[in-house]
């Protein structure tokens, strides 16, 4: 699978982005994350339960969950997470539990601990998305969901072109647009035990998408 993307440069990419992503993609990404964490707290329901958001960044979504649920963060970016511990503490968010500095690859988590994984404009800046997935579904409790919010590149047409040849810049910006549905749906025939419970484009103009993975229960097969 050509195109990955190195890990020390996301880091920096993500590094310098740390001051300026909630002025820069606040309003824009908002849509996206209120999808997110309303399918996640429907998974949950009205008793709560626990949430792993990685890639939680700056923690702007934090805020937004009902002090039902218990969270845990991760990002890879130390700068990006002491903005979200800062906004923790200045909110008194009682409901999330931990912030760490994880490797979304390789997370010092145990099995099956949560209820719902949600990955918020994630998937496409990991160097090893298929690898990151199967960290996803090791964490989650059979019956749970894995949610992702994330721009899915074009199967076709003019667009495909467009993120093709913006793929060199958007790399060093950190992430890759082209990055396309087949993989994600590869992933899931390859494992067995995920099914694809809703792909939901987004708006303004269907540029992001919520896709919703379910872990299937034990003795329980796929659709």
């Amino acid at each position: 699978m050509g195109g990955e993307l190195d890990k020390r440069g996301v880091e920096r990419a993500y590094a310098a982005w740390a001051p300026i992503y909630d002025f820069v993609f606040g309003k824009v990404f908002a849509t996206g994350r209120n999808a997110a964490i309303v399918a996640a707290e429907r998974v949950c329901g009205p008793g709560g339960g626990r949430i792993l958001e990685v890639g939680v960044g700056t923690g702007i979504s934090l805020p937004d969950y009902s002090p039902v649920n218990h969270i845990v963060g991760c990002d890879l970016s130390e700068p990006m997470l002491r903005k979200a511990q800062e906004r923790v503490r200045t909110l008194g968010l009682l409901h999330v539990d931990g912030l760490s500095v994880m490797d979304a690859e390789r997370m010092a988590l145990p099995d099956q601990s949560f209820d719902v994984v949600v990955a918020q404009f994630v998937i496409t800046t990991v160097p090893h998305p298929e690898q990151t997935l199967d960290e996803f579904a090791r964490v989650l409790k059979p019956g749970g969901e894995i949610i992702l919010v994330n721009h899915i590149g074009a199967e076709s047409g003019p667009r495909r072109l467009f993120e093709l040849c913006f793929s060199p810049i958007a790399r060093r910006l950190g992430w890759r647009p082209e990055f396309s549905f087949t993989r994600l749906s590869d992933w899931v025939a390859r494992r067995g035990d995920m099914r694809v419970v809703e792909r939901r484009s987004l708006p303004p103009m269907g540029n992001f998408a919520l896709i919703r993975f379910a872990r299937l229960a034990a003795g329980q097969k796929a659709a």
